[in-house]
């Protein structure tokens, strides 16, 4: 499965595989120094597991519905798919679901990165608590310098191969898809094309195994962790998938799938 982006691309990939795939695939991922926190405090949170391993992030949209990056779930078998909610720790605690169902954006693998986004349907619905609650899609896009938050369970530094077991979770500031491709950052307008938003502050990113997770602007769920260059490298933002962008495709998708 393409949980894994080439270094080049590595960045929000890398937050998929587990750890040993994620080396060996050179991926690139994230939450680097940012802080523990508890699920309490992003309760739309959950992890993606394969076989009781993690490989990516996944937000709350309904009691049925997880939403995630579509390199997330590329080719991943159902039998082993599992959905771990409202717990600190993604190896353990809170509600491990089944999954029936998942569909990727039919136009992802068109153009490099781009649609970025799937929906996964449980097997049983989730029971909505103090630590399990669904997040509204975000509208618009955050525009630029707005502060945004992502959150998961990734390494804390690129190429590590230690997953934390408990939430984590950094602040930084929204680059939009333009300033993002601009001669400020080292992307070009080839890497960074409809359907991303980016995020940035010097030092501060997702990582190996936070792709699919939320992004979080104003209180919605404004991107979804995709790829990027490195975890904090100088110059190279987070980049996600734009919800706002896709947020009619979610819709469709989680009253259909």
């Amino acid at each position: 499965m393409l949980r894994l982006v080439i270094a080049i691309a590595a960045l929000a990939c890398v937050h998929s595989a587990p750890a040993s795939e994620i080396l060996s695939a050179q991926l690139d991922g994230r939450i680097v120094n940012g802080s523990t926190t508890t699920i309490s405090s992003f309760p739309w949170q959950v992890s993606l597991q394969s076989s009781g391993a993690l490989f990516c992030g996944g937000s709350v949209y309904s009691e049925y519905i997880i939403v995630t990056a579509a390199h997330c779930v590329e080719d991943e078998p159902l039998e082993s798919f599992k959905v771990r909610a409202g717990s600190t720790y993604w190896n353990s605690g809170g509600i491990l679901s089944k999954v029936a169902a998942y569909k990727m954006h039919e136009l992802y693998g068109t153009n490099g990165m781009a649609y970025d986004i799937a929906v996964v349907r449980l097997a049983t619905p989730l029971k909505f608590s103090s630590t399990i609650k669904p997040i509204a899609l975000a509208t618009t896009a955050p525009v630029d310098g707005v502060e945004a938050v992502v959150s998961g369970w990734g390494t804390l530094r690129s190429g590590s191969a230690t997953l934390p077991t408990q939430l984590r979770y950094v602040n930084f500031s929204v680059v939009s898809m333009a300033n993002c491709s601009s001669d400020a950052y080292n992307y070009t307008n080839e890497d960074i094309v409809e359907t991303m938003i980016c995020g940035y502050t010097v030092g501060k990113d997702a990582c190996q195994g936070d792709s699919g997770g939320p992004m979080v602007a104003g209180g919605v769920l404004a991107g979804v962790v995709s790829w990027g260059i490195g975890c904090g490298f100088p110059n190279y933002p987070g980049v996600y998938a734009d919800v706002a962008a896709l947020r009619t495709w979610v819709e469709q998708t989680a009253s259909s799938i």
